[in-house]
């Protein structure tokens, strides 16, 4: 029997304007304009016009309960959607863009029925100026046309399939972030990042800029609440420029001391005008794998070993699926999450919105950041597996057959490009498995020479080819040795536990999912003490980090240390007792 789960944040959707935040903390401009809301919307066959006859709450997928319109998109399907805005725009010389912040899969857009732009990619943030499509009219008409091959196709889908199953969760398509249009100055910052120097007390502030002149200047300023503590500028020769900031007494970010500088960041132009000011943040801290005094690789966070023990968060929603209800929802899985005593999050092969990761630099909470994984066939791998096939063994064509390594990697890159900033993410993990997997130590390696400032896993789990600085295995039985150490690189377990728990009222299913079974919460204490008893006598000899599978219930999938709807199945102090008295 399939039970319609709602999570407590559920009622707190406001219809007229449902989340309603400023979604791009890392850079923020005063105007903007949320499109939020009801939009029109209706599915139909490409031979066949939109007639607009339905209507789809944005930014709710299609197929949530929260977005009003119950239906899965097939990939031979349109999914097209119509609302309208008020020109923003002010008499002078801006330009005006329209955000996304992510739409599954690929869209065209039109403005006033002109075309204005396309994209692809289901994960990653995107703009289209749309200045010169807009008309004298008060109100203007925008037109996004969507279609997603979800399983069929060969793009990162992460967990999404059109046949839902154990691991598998429902097809998402269309809108799943927020919409806003934003006014811009022509010479704006695109882009900010940030690299840290312990050693030197210094903080490069990163800038890409669009259209700046030689000549102008960008200035930069940090501050620690209301105290100015540092101040740089740079005169712009190209395209970008890097500010580097001195610091009397550098602040660390640290999951205990999750400090944040605020950077106000400025293009000045010859006669000293401001043309563009944007707010951003930065967290001051260096990441690295070096060896402790027996030789075993550690993680390291400014400069000290930190053990990683998180938790699998796959960020999915009974009514939202890809799309937390609220903001408050968005913040509450990490809140739980370091409530129970965990200090990592892998974020699993999905990437968040851009609050997510704000919220996780606020909280205190280091973040293995997954590249959604392509196509995954679930019942070929249950059929080699019940052949008694071993994972790294299996005929991986059969089971992960569509590969497309040229939109895989524009896709991995857009992911770096946007999340470059975000302090709390610390690993890149470009593969999981073997799902999609390709080209693994290309990969790696250009993932590593894109992004100096945090570690990368090669892969997680069964199919390694030597490079990464993490040797990632998965665990699912028990913990009784620690794999063999391979030099230079730290032993962590990417996935273990996955221990399943059904709590009658909180699941979609009768009978639910999961790695091992136990029939009430003292059998789950029990058994989740004595793994990690297991885990924690392997620290030791070498484990480096360790991620329990997982955060939360996810349709049928019943591992989670909270239900579906978000409830806990276990006190979270009783979780993190053991977590201190065993580690």
């Amino acid at each position: 029997m399939l039970v319609n789960l709602r999570s407590q944040w559920a009622d707190d959707v406001d219809e007229e304007l449902p989340l309603p935040e400023y979604p791009r903390p890392q850079l923020v401009r005063e105007q903007w304009v949320n499109l939020n809301g009801k939009w029109d919307a209706c599915v139909h066959s490409p031979a066949v016009e939109p007639d607009f006859s339905a209507s789809i709450l944005v930014p709710f997928p299609l197929g949530s309960t929260l977005s009003g319109f119950d239906h899965i998109l097939q990939p031979e399907e349109i999914l097209t959607m119509r609302t309208y805005f008020e020109n923003p725009l002010s008499a002078g010389s801006e330009r005006l863009r329209l955000h996304f912040g992510a739409v599954d899969w690929a869209c065209e857009v039109w403005i006033n029925d002109v075309a204005v732009g396309s994209h692809t990619g289901g994960f990653d943030p995107f703009y289209i100026d749309i200045t010169d499509a807009l008309t004298s009219d008060s109100s203007q008409k925008l037109v996004i046309a969507i279609t997603d091959p979800t399983d069929t196709g060969t793009q990162p889908l992460g967990k999404q399939t059109l046949t839902p199953f154990a691991i598998q969760y429902t097809a998402v398509a269309g809108i799943w972030q927020t919409v806003w249009l934003e006014p811009i100055p022509h010479f704006c910052i695109e882009r900010v990042y940030t690299e840290t120097a312990i050693a030197a007390g210094t903080v490069t502030v990163n800038c890409d800029l669009s259209d700046a002149k030689f000549g102008t200047q960008v200035n930069v300023r940090a501050f620690d609440g209301e105290t100015l503590v540092s101040q740089g500028n740079e005169v712009v020769v190209d395209g970008s420029v890097s500010v580097t900031l001195y610091f009397d007494d550098l602040h660390l970010w640290c999951p205990t001391d999750p400090f944040l500088y605020d950077l106000v960041i400025e293009i000045i132009d010859a006669n000293g005008d401001v043309l563009d000011r944007a707010d951003s943040y930065c967290g001051a801290r260096e990441v690295s794998c070096e060896p402790d005094d027996s030789g075993h690789m550690r993680l390291h966070l400014n400069g000290s070993p930190i053990f990683h023990l998180g938790l699998l968060d796959q960020g999915w929603w009974p009514d939202g699926l890809l799309t937390a209800p609220t903001d408050e929802a968005l913040k509450f899985d990490i809140e739980a999450t370091l409530k129970m005593g965990f200090n990592t999050i892998r974020k699993h092969v999905k990437v968040e919105p851009a609050r997510w990761y704000w919220h996780a630099d606020r909280l205190g909470v280091l973040v293995w950041q997954d590249m959604p994984s392509t196509v995954f066939n679930m019942v070929e791998f249950g059929k080699q597996l019940k052949e008694g096939v071993k994972p790294e063994e299996m005929e991986w064509e059969s089971i992960s057959p569509g590969k497309d390594p040229e939109g895989f990697r524009s896709e991995l890159d857009a992911m770096l490009h946007a999340l470059q900033l975000f302090p709390s993410i610390v690993v890149w993990v470009p593969f999981n498995e073997a799902w999609g997997q390709h080209d693994t130590n290309e990969t790696l390696t250009h993932v590593m020479g894109s992004d100096p400032t945090r570690l990368v896993d090669g892969p997680s789990g069964w199919t390694d080819m030597g490079l990464g600085h993490m040797r990632d295995h998965h665990l699912y039985q028990d913990a009784e040795q620690l794999p063999e150490a391979e030099s230079g690189r730290a032993t962590v377990y990417g996935e273990f536990g996955g221990i399943s728990l059904y709590i009658d009222g909180h699941s979609m299913f009768e009978k639910g999912w999961g790695y091992t079974k136990t029939e009430s919460v003292e059998d789950f204490l029990t058994s989740y003490e004595e793994l990690l008893a297991a885990i924690g006598s392997l620290i030791p000899e070498g484990l480096a980090g360790a991620i329990y599978t997982q955060t939360t219930d996810v349709e049928s999938e019943i591992n989670g240390l909270l239900t579906y709807d978000r409830e806990y199945k276990v006190q979270p102090e009783k979780i993190r007792s053991i977590h201190e008295r065993i580690l």
